[in-house]
């Protein structure tokens, strides 16, 4: 099997107006160029236009992965920052439009900073950076980036990530919790446009990645727990109450 040719056959399917998700040259290219199969692990399905799963996490399909590139639409020299970089796939499609020394990619979970390290140097874009972050916080040490893509919902643009916009960039995330649309955030952190539905899984927090050893003791459950905990208590239990003054 020609992985070339099938590599195009995909590409020409994204650019058919049953689809309509490549639209400009240079998405159209890089996504010709990068080799889908070294990130997902299998030649037989490595072109088929839909998602896998690999380490707790969704491997995006190309339309969606399309989808996303164009409306990010970095050009030459841009500094990107890819939020959620999974296994790396995304992030090298942006490094052939940018370069690859222009590229920094963070996730919160170790095993997928591993993967995606290794899967990037194999296809040819070792120059990428990734690093192991909280999402949420961004990569303040290299900002201001001309283009953050969010590759995880969440209910509203992360303000540390707005922060790290340049004054003329943009940032792509999926937006919202039941129902979601991928948009653009400005740097004012206003959204800009809305660019139709997804579904993404959403933002991790420190604790709920899945490589963590106590995968059911996250942030949220916690402060569940203390909130239930503290609306159960009875009368004398209640730290609010003074009883010195009764």
């Amino acid at each position: 099997m020609d992985l070339a040719v099938v590599r195009d056959d995909m590409v020409d399917s994204l650019e058919h107006e049953s689809k309509g998700c490549v639209h400009s040259p240079n998405v159209s290219q890089a996504m010709r160029t990068v080799p889908r199969e070294v990130f997902v692990d299998d030649e037989r399905g490595a072109y088929a236009d839909r998602p896998f799963e690999r380490f707790g996490t969704r491997v995006l399909s190309p339309s969606t992965a399309a989808r996303m590139v164009e409306a990010l639409d970095p050009t030459e020299g841009d500094d990107v920052l890819v939020v959620g970089v999974g296994v790396g796939y995304t992030a090298a499609v942006v490094a052939e439009l940018v370069g690859e020394a222009n590229v920094h990619a963070i996730d919160i979970a170790r095993r997928l900073v591993l993967d995606a390290r290794s899967n990037l140097s194999k296809a040819g874009y070792g120059g990428v950076l990734v690093d192991r972050r909280d999402g949420a916080d961004g990569l303040p040490e290299y900002a201001p980036f001309d283009r953050i893509l969010l590759e995880a919902a969440a209910i509203e643009p992360p303000r540390a990530l707005v922060r790290q916009l340049a004054d003329d960039g943009r940032m792509v995330m999926p937006l919202g919790a039941g129902e979601q649309s991928l948009v653009t955030v400005e740097p004012s952190g206003d959204v800009d446009d809305r660019l139709g539905g997804v579904a993404f899984q959403p933002m991790l927090l420190e604790g709920e990645q899945a490589d963590t050893p106590e995968r059911n003791r996250t942030r949220r459950e916690d402060r569940e727990r203390a909130r239930r905990s503290a609306e159960s208590r009875t009368g004398w239990e209640q730290e609010w109450i003074d009883w010195d003054s009764y």
